[in-house]
């Protein structure tokens, strides 16, 4: 593959249920691109397109110009970037890292100010749009951090998203992500109810979505999620154990913040009920069990 003299290499650590899609399409746009991901036979897929395979986070952040992370908890980021083996203690002066993960807005505050300090640009960037965005490049990226930072990151993001926005300073991204994730949860339970009530009433769900789904009351879980429910899919585009976890990022810091969110506290209390049940690696549409 033949890249262009102004793309430089990119790294991405993480190759989940949208960050393979996401590396994938940096892939095809010619970059040259290494991957790192704890199991190695994730990667095997975009090895086999040209992606290079590095054995740990040390190797791949020596070799990168731009690394992108896109891993689980707010405890893995933490160990991908700090320690001895991290991102931070191996990527070269002049480097940009991107968490693209959906983390607590305080840890990227703290990602970029030790970075800051060794002349490494950082970004928060989380994203939505759950697996048919990863694999459609329509994801909405949200991000936090410097403006030239955001800048020399922007062709990347085009070829990942659609709509792209820095929300301010660092945390910034990370905090427009947790309004989402309060958007999205207590919407989850009104979508779930509805289909409920739908076949309660003896009506065929699939018909009313084609009405309320094109009225006052759609949005993207409605008619994406409230599909898959109706079809009786609840594999993962967004696990639920994720999920989970950003309303509980969003729960902390929404106290920090003196802000009141029983919506969000009802949503959360029924996903960990159903992760109790079993279900924790489900998609979010997988709440709809609660209301069978």
């Amino acid at each position: 593959m033949v890249i262009e003299p102004e793309k430089i290499s990119v790294g991405f650590i993480g190759l989940g249920v949208m960050g393979k899609s996401m590396a994938g399409h940096v892939l095809k746009a010619g970059y040259e691109v290494h991957v790192y991901t704890r199991t190695k036979k994730t990667a095997e897929e975009l090895v086999s397109s040209g992606a290079v395979w590095e054995e740990s986070v040390t190797a791949l952040s020596t070799k990168s110009r731009i690394i992108i992370t896109m891993v689980g908890y707010p405890s893995d980021v933490e160990a991908v970037y700090f320690g001895e083996d991290g991102i931070l203690a191996h990527a070269e002066k002049g480097t940009l890292v991107v968490d693209m993960t959906t983390s607590s807005p305080d840890l990227a505050v703290k990602i970029h100010e030790k970075a800051s300090r060794l002349g490494i640009d950082a970004l928060d960037a989380p994203v939505s749009g759950g697996d048919l965005g990863a694999r459609n490049a329509t994801l909405s990226i949200m991000a936090g951090g410097e403006k030239a930072a955001f800048d020399k990151a922007l062709p990347l993001f085009e070829i990942m998203g659609k709509n792209i926005v820095l929300q301010g300073k660092p945390g910034a991204g990370q905090h427009t992500k947790m309004a989402n994730q309060i958007a999205i949860a207590a919407g989850m339970v009104a979508v779930c109810e509805s289909i409920a009530y739908a076949k309660k009433a003896g009506l065929d769900p699939e018909t009313v979505l084609k009405s309320i789904g094109a009225g006052a009351a759609a949005s993207w879980s409605l008619n994406n999620l409230g599909a898959r429910m109706i079809a009786g899919n609840f594999e993962p585009g967004f696990y639920v154990k994720h999920f989970i976890k950003d309303m509980k990022i969003a729960v902390e810091s929404s106290k920090r913040l003196g802000l009141q969110t029983p919506g969000l506290d009802l949503a959360l209390s029924l996903y960990e009920k159903l992760a109790r049940t079993g279900h924790g690696d489900k998609g979010t549409q997988a709440l709809f069990k609660m209301f069978e």
